[in-house]
């Protein structure tokens, strides 16, 4: 890998301060065993964040350093550990117990203000993401605006989104059954 640690912590520093975090221990352990992109929060104190090296890497340029990329994955993960960090925010469950489109909802909302920030957000990649989750709807369209746009929501708004856009979402078409005699043979 062309992975410079110095590099990685000074993007992850600068990103901290603009984010409110400056003040705390980070710690960012990359795996470069795997080109595969990982990453998780495994500690809030010291904030450490885990991340598999495709998760940093430039797909135009493999096994290279993406600015970007570290901004993205680390930047998303720091606004779901301030939510975690704010009593105000609530309970959420830890991500491995949380159900993925719970998951997807507090992303849009952690992307949506890290871009307002000015930070690199990829809007409509994520809105894609929302929507297989969670249904191509209009209505689910709406709510991902709100998550996107959101601030000061709690763990209780994101469960309401997320049920709301559910709830939206068409139901599965169901398989014919063969009648008795005309299946395969």
């Amino acid at each position: 890998m062309q992975f410079d640690a110095g590099e990685i912590a000074s993007i992850v520093s600068d990103m901290a301060d603009k984010v409110g975090l400056g003040d705390r221990a980070i710690h960012i352990e990359v795996d470069e065993r795997t080109p595969l992109g990982s990453s998780a929060v495994v500690s809030l104190d010291p904030i450490t964040i885990t991340v598999e090296s495709g998760g940093f890497e430039d797909a135009k340029h493999l096994r290279h350093l993406s600015r970007e990329s570290v901004e993205g994955v680390v930047g998303r993960h720091f606004m779901r550990t301030i939510d975690r960090l704010d009593p105000s925010f609530g309970d959420p469950p830890a991500d491995d117990d949380m159900p993925i489109e719970l998951y997807a909802a507090w992303d849009i909302y952690a992307v949506g203000r890290l871009e307002r920030l000015g930070f690199p957000s990829q809007r409509e990649r994520r809105r894609y993401h929302f929507r297989i989750r969670h249904g191509f709807t209009d209505v689910a369209d709406r709510v991902f605006d709100r998550l996107w746009t959101g601030e000061n929501l709690t763990w209780a708004d994101l469960e309401a989104a997320s049920k709301e856009a559910l709830a939206a979402k068409p139901a599965p078409p169901k398989k014919a059954k063969a009648k008795a005699g005309q299946g395969r043979t």
